[in-house]
């Protein structure tokens, strides 16, 4: 069974307010991002291997709902269900990564040098609840994307501590949502505009220039360590001992 140790070290912690944790997080970004380009380089090569195999060609449907004139059943798309159930288990397979980039980011908040392999502590430290959060979180995600889009953008502040909890505390999935609601909702303004923000710089590389997403999309996962700071406090370094 994995063992941990921990010691304190120095680290900053931003204030409980949304400036200071985007500026934080970005300041911690700078020193992981090579790591969240690694991460989402995975994440877009197994999900080109996953339309390969399923049939799925979204260029080709976005060509046709071009030519279609408003008029395209995007839902009868050949392989679209296979496609959607195993990219959504491919993504919860991958969350392990995101909890991964987030001990990274606080190894190089506290100045312990960085390894490779902390991408992957996710798979060795409390994988079983990080699965079963990412399972949780992307239902409750689902539902709010559901009903008109705009709901995820107030339910999203809620699961913004999950990650870090399940890292840091070895919480259960059950716990780490719970935990992370409670705080959101004492907070509510603070965790709504600074979700809001780091989604918006998440997908502005989508917005700015396509591939640039893959600079981009890892942000969110900073945010989230940045507000477990601002909140709970910086944690102590935790050192995977085999």
């Amino acid at each position: 069974m994995s063992e941990f140790n921990e010691f304190d070290q120095q680290g900053s912690v931003p204030n409980r307010d949304t400036g200071s944790i985007i500026s934080h997080a970005f300041e911690m970004y700078k020193g992981v991002f090579g790591y969240g380009i690694v991460a989402m380089i995975i994440y877009l090569v197994g999900g080109s291997v996953i339309q390969m195999l399923t049939g799925f060609d979204s260029a080709s449907i976005v060509e046709d709902m071009k030519s279609s004139g408003g008029d395209y059943n995007y839902w009868s798309a050949p392989g679209l269900p296979l496609y959607m159930g195993a990219s959504s288990l491919f993504g919860i397979l991958l969350s392990p990564l995101y909890v991964g980039l987030i001990y990274m980011v606080n190894k190089y908040n506290t100045k312990s040098p960085i390894e490779f392999s902390d991408l992957f502590i996710g798979y060795r430290q409390n994988f079983v609840n990080i699965l079963i959060y990412s399972l949780l979180s992307g239902i409750i995600s689902s539902i709010a994307l559901a009903l008109c889009v705009l709901p995820i953008i107030f339910v999203y502040p809620f699961l913004l501590l999950g990650y870090p909890i399940l890292l840091f505390e070895n919480a259960s999935a059950t716990d780490a949502l719970g935990k992370s609601f409670n705080i959101a909702k004492e907070n509510y303004g603070i965790f709504l505009l600074t979700g809001f923000l780091g989604f918006l710089i998440s997908i502005a590389g989508v917005i700015l220039c396509g591939i640039g997403v893959i600079l981009t999309a890892p942000f969110i996962m900073i945010v989230m360590y940045s507000t477990y700071c601002a909140f709970l406090g910086k944690p102590r370094q935790i050192m995977y001992s085999k």
